[in-house]
């Protein structure tokens, strides 16, 4: 393995990591205190928890095509043209949020999908629409989260996040468990956490990005420029199959509680929690492929294919490693982690039956998600959609549904977790040797 390289991808993924957790970690706030309210409210922020997390991720997926672009131009030595990304990145992302409002506002044609208790509806409708209203300073902030990664500096985000979740586990627990309002909220309350924490977290990221080290070399708010065309295409013809695979890579796990819930609010918290652990255990390789994406977009800017081909062996080295250990420690540590999320042992059983799928498929995970985000650093998205598609929708969703419900002998809520297994070693044989191929057609155009 390059070493040096290999280095250089820890220190920068580090930060990341611990930024991802913090904010992965407000869903195991939500997951935890609701664990204790009922398995009603919990059902509820598993199944609205899946939506609002399908539609943040789709587009942020899109604003973060700020980030191969900023990586590349920095690493061609061209760093007056990154403030005008990031600029035109944030007119994107409030435009986006419009829709996304809307949607989370009247989730009606998702939820009529499936048949669901009344009571658990009526909460999840509770709980998009204040959701709704943190949208704009989420996607603001991911788009700062995006130009500051590809840059290189994703400490001071890394603060905020803590802070934020730190600030989260308290107004949740007063708001929706100890009923600071007058009344234990619930997954209202929860919601209500998230909408403040949002237009925090964004406010601080805009301060540190207007006041701090990097104003006075990249003036990101100088010379404010109005929505260019010229740059939207840019940043479309990148993020639009970035946001789609976001959404359909996201969708393959967070939509099974909505395709299970005919199964019961039991089943869908014992999904829910380990769901969770999955989330958990996936910012180790998000976070390095994060890193990947910039130190590779950067190295492809500057033309250095040898800098380039050790960046992504190191990743992938890096990724499968630590997937492996991850994935040990989920399976060794199952009982202990499942008995932290919930009192009820109905739940807890279901949740133990899960666990092992999810400690199995961490090491393909691992390396479709570098493989996915280094070819996002080549500008190359449109492929791995396709690809991502039908691995996660077509075998995901599709073969877990069948083996959920219709197979000879159908495996209940377990048959979309083994389903999901299947899909990602898939992603992992075909994004694999697709990434090299574009490297050496790279290579050659230089």
């Amino acid at each position: 393995m390059p070493f040096a390289a290999a280095r250089g991808l820890v220190a920068h993924a580090l930060p990341i990591l611990v930024a991802q957790l913090a904010s992965i970690g407000m869903m195991v706030v939500d997951t935890v205190i609701l664990g204790h309210v009922s398995p009603i409210d919990l059902a509820a922020v598993a199944i609205g928890g899946g939506i609002h997390i399908s539609v943040v991720f789709a587009l942020v997926g899109i604003v973060q095509a700020v980030a191969p672009v900023v990586a590349r131009l920095h690493g061609g030595g061209r760093d007056q043209e990154v403030a005008g990304v990031l600029q035109q990145g944030l007119w994107l992302a409030l435009v986006l949020a419009l829709p996304g409002i809307a949607f989370l506002m009247h989730p009606g044609a998702m939820l009529g999908l499936v048949n669901m208790d009344a009571a658990v509806e009526a909460k999840v409708r509770s709980y998009l629409a204040l959701l709704a209203w943190g949208l704009p300073p989420a996607l603001a902030y991911r788009t700062f989260y995006a130009f500051c990664n590809a840059l290189g500096r994703p400490r001071v985000l890394m603060a905020i996040g803590v802070a934020s979740l730190a600030l989260h586990a308290v107004l949740a627990w007063g708001l929706a468990f100890s009923g600071w309002t007058g009344e234990a909220l619930g997954v209202a309350g929860c919601a209500l956490s998230n909408v403040i924490i949002a237009w925090l977290a964004c406010t601080s990221a805009a301060l540190y990005l207007a006041r701090g080290p990097l104003a006075a070399r990249y003036g990101p708010f100088a010379g404010w420029q109005p929505p260019r065309w010229q740059v939207w295409k840019t940043l479309l013809r990148l993020g639009l199959p970035m946001g789609f695979s976001n959404l359909v890579e996201i969708t393959a796990f967070t939509l099974i509680a909505l395709f299970v819930a005919p199964l019961g609010a039991t089943v869908v918290a014992g999904h829910r929690i380990v769901a969770n652990l999955s989330a958990l255990a996936y910012m180790v390789p998000l976070s390095l492929a994060i890193a990947v994406l910039a130190a590779l977009g950067q190295a492809v800017g500057a033309r250095d294919r040898h800098r380039a081909r050790t960046v992504i062996a190191a990743g992938l080295w890096l990724a499968g490693g630590a997937s492996l250990l991850v994935g040990a420690t989920l399976w060794l540590a199952a009982e202990p982690l499942a008995g932290a999320y919930t009192d009820v042992p109905a739940v807890r059983a279901v949740a133990l039956t899960l666990i092992g799928y999810v400690a199995v498929y961490q090491f393909f995970d691992a390396l479709q998600t570098v493989a996915g985000h280094a070819l996002r650093a080549y500008h190359v998205t449109f492929v791995p959609m396709l690809v991502q598609t039908f691995c996660f929708w077509g075998v995901g969703l599709g073969g877990g549904a069948w083996l959920c419900y219709r197979a000879p002998e159908p495996l209940g809520v377990a048959g979309f977790w083994l389903a999901a297994v299947i899909s990602l070693v898939l992603a992992a044989a075909l994004l694999g040797p697709l990434l090299w191929r574009v490297v050496r057609e790279h290579e050659k155009s230089l």
